[in-house]
């Protein structure tokens, strides 16, 4: 479809209101069971960078916010500026971590992908889709679907250690 062509589908405004100027998609949350099994994936497996914690003790739950930076991206060192400049950021990745929840067995949480269906996965996009497939292979990623399966050979989906599926496709 062109972008004219995409402006005529049903429910969809002409024009974004005025008043929606500025709007940022910020961040996508996932719960976790096990943060330090996510956090290893998301940072050392993914690349992403931990840019934010915050902890409720008394309510038992922890919020890590993680994004994907270019090198040498600078982030803020106080608290409130941090927050300020997260706010503004889009693709932020926020993993819940309920306390306990690693200590039970078994998964803890719906991915969304078996019934009822609902979330379906998130996205990154990578430069050399075969070198970055390789790399998981070697690391011993879990997969949904490599590269060479089904009818679509362009992309592949990953799973963390809550078995959410991980879409990667190519950006180069």
């Amino acid at each position: 479809m062109t972008l004219a062509e995409l402006q005529t589908v049903p429910g969809v405004a002409a024009q974004p209101p005025a008043e929606t100027a500025g709007f940022v998609f910020n961040h996508t949350m996932l719960r976790v069971k096990d943060a330090t099994a996510s956090l290893d994936f998301y940072t050392r497996v993914l690349g992403y960078q931990l840019i934010d914690k915050r902890d409720f003790a008394e309510a038992r739950f922890s919020l890590y916010f993680l994004a994907l930076l270019p090198a040498g991206t600078p982030v803020p060192e106080s608290d409130a500026e941090r927050r300020l400049w997260m706010a503004g950021m889009p693709g932020v990745l926020e993993l819940t971590h309920n306390h306990g929840t690693e200590a039970q067995d078994g998964p803890v949480y719906h991915d969304g992908n078996s019934d009822p269906r609902g979330f379906g996965h998130i996205c990154v996009s990578v430069p050399d889709i075969q070198s970055a497939c390789k790399r998981f292979d070697d690391l011993q990623v879990p997969y949904q679907k490599r590269l060479e399966d089904g009818r679509m050979k362009h992309l592949a989906f990953i799973k963390d250690p809550d078995g959410y599926w991980v879409e990667i496709i190519s950006n180069g």
